[in-house]
């Protein structure tokens, strides 16, 4: 028996549209490239928001056609989000930190129509426009004044764009099936790989971020995403702030820890995401400037893990909960949280740290396994591990046109293999022990990279640290720590070695250390493990 309920599909354009008439007064707030912070509100955004479904309408822009941006965090790129998804065409968001070879493969691949694109990234789209076969125009996300002088064809100023349009604009009634917004995976190998989102996922995402046990957004909070809006759309908030009416705080390109401050205390910021290095560098910072963030009540962190001294500071000195959560492009990509049960709140506080330096648990939608290397499902005891296969409403059914890649990325079953190595405990705590690629065997022991890393970085003159297998000669891999010291430090190998016999076994302590200046990173922030491999591939162990 079918149910009487109304068939109403779930749309993107419904949100702002909510947002507008609900909470119509609520700001949005922007420190824009040009430099003046920018402040309108969600009945202002939705205005603009109808006149640049205009304007893209009246440039040939047609359901299915992809739109990409390369944009800060800010309220013309937020613009661009429900215009371009709510006229039909598909926001295909690109990260403009990845090499140059990898943008051009992307926008390609994608076959854009048009580029939006802020100012700093000029001189990048004009070394490869020549190159870019489906574009047909670039639009500079600014107004005349400010508009440079470029060799790109076809420009256009956002501003003058959308003036001559009028403010109402007839929504489409999509199926909620409707392809709606698309990110690339940050491709440290092969080619970037391309997800599709759909109204219907993005939708059903924004709830499940807005449950309280993730993050929760109220009418009474004022949000900063300081995650990228080209980085799997800044981790969805800019869909569920609006949802829940919550103030928005674009920092554009400013990300320097002071101007994080100072944008914080002025609009009142009360919750923030983004990844480790983020927090790292703010808490150094506050901790330097001897200041607080009285407003600023809870942080997200994802994208790596979680150092415990960073939880412990934010906590205890500052009054901030850290809520670490895991995702991925393919997960849309909110997949667990890390907010504490009523039991672990009971704990002592070096015991709740230990459930909040874990990934976290699934979210309402989500459904987790952990896997053998035979496919056999291991049991949720907190010890067995294995690789973590997902599947949900958020999560890709298939990579965009990439047979290759979808030939590898799913089980019989139908489950998207993550390639992160984890544990899950009877109530769903998620602890990646490692990524697949990653984790170093030695002899009949696996070794957690991850592990190796959070311990070292616990270390006090430790500012940041990766673990990578080396070949041996009698135990197959053993590791090599690469550190960064934290400046006027003199941290010697031997010193950092007796730190590390007290913090993990014996057997996965590391068999050497280099220092370096900095560490490669992909260009999400992550780690970029390839190169330091690359790097190191003929570094002799002092044990070999």
């Amino acid at each position: 028996m079918r149910g009487l309920i109304m068939d109403q599909p779930l749309s993107i354009a419904a949100l702002i549209r909510y947002a507008a008439q609900y909470h119509g007064d609520t700001e949005i707030v922007t420190r824009t490239v040009e430099g003046p912070v920018h402040r309108h509100t969600y009945r202002d955004a939705y205005a603009r928001i109808q006149q640049l479904a205009n304007a893209l309408k009246g440039l040939g822009v047609a359901p299915g056609d992809r739109v990409a941006t390369l944009a800060w965090n800010g309220h013309r790129h937020f613009e661009l989000y429900y215009a371009i998804a709510g006229m039909g065409a598909v926001c295909h968001t690109v990260n403009p930190r990845l090499f140059p070879p990898q943008i051009e493969y992307i926008l390609n691949h994608a076959e854009d129509a048009y580029v939006f694109l802020d100012l700093p990234f000029v001189p990048l789209l004009e070394a490869m426009s020549a190159r870019l076969k489906s574009v047909k125009g670039y639009v500079l996300m600014t107004d005349a004044a400010h508009r440079p002088a470029t060799k790109l064809p076809n420009v256009l100023v956002y501003e003058d764009l959308i003036a001559k349009e009028p403010a109402q604009f007839d929504w489409p009634a999509l199926d909620e099936w409707t392809a709606s917004s698309l990110c690339y995976t940050s491709g440290t190998t092969g080619n970037p790989k391309g997800v599709l989102y759909t109204h219907r996922s993005t939708v059903l995402h924004a709830f499940a971020i807005n449950s309280a046990d993730s993050m929760g957004f109220t009418t009474r909070d004022a949000v900063m995403p300081i995650v990228p809006m080209f980085h799997v759309n800044a981790w969805g908030i800019p869909y569920g702030a609006p949802m829940a009416g919550a103030k928005l705080v674009f920092p554009g390109p400013h990300m320097d820890p002071a101007s994080l401050v100072d944008l914080i205390e002025i609009e009142q910021v009360t919750m923030s995401a983004g990844v480790p290095t983020v927090w790292m560098k703010l808490c150094e910072h506050l901790e330097a400037s001897n200041r607080r963030l009285p407003s600023l009540k809870r942080i997200l962190s994802g994208g790596s893990a979680v150092p415990e001294y960073l939880i412990q500071a934010f906590d205890e000195k500052y009054g901030i909960e850290v809520c670490h959560a895991w995702g991925m492009t393919e997960t849309s990509p909110v997949g667990t949280s890390g907010r504490l049960k009523a039991k672990q709140m009971k704990l002592p506080p070096d015991q709740r740290r230990r459930f909040k330096l874990s990934q976290g648990r699934p979210v309402f939608g989500m459904d987790f396994k952990a896997v053998d290397a035979a496919g056999k499902e291991l049991p949720h005891d907190g010890q067995a591990f294995g690789e973590l296969c997902v599947r949900g409403p958020w999560v890709t059914g298939a990579y965009y046109r990439d047979d290759e890649a979808n030939r590898v990325a799913f089980d019989r079953e139908g489950w998207f293999r993550t390639g992160d190595v984890v544990t899950i405990d009877p109530d769903g705590w998620v602890r990646i022990v490692d990524r697949t690629k990653d984790v170093i065997k030695s002899g009949g022991e696996w070794i957690s990279s991850i592990e190796l890393e959070n311990a070292a970085v616990g270390h006090p003159e430790v500012q940041e640290a990766a673990a990578i297998a080396i070949p041996h000669p009698k135990w197959q891999e053993r590791p090599l720590l690469v550190v960064v010291r934290k400046p006027g430090s003199a941290l010697t190998r031997e010193a950092l070695l007796d730190y590390l016999k007290a913090k993990v076994v014996k057997w996965a302590v590391p068999d050497d250390v280099e220092f370096v200046a900095e560490l490669p990173h992909t260009a999400t922030g992550k780690l970029l493990k390839s190169r330091l491999r690359e790097d190191y591939k003929n570094h002799k162990l002092k044990t070999a």
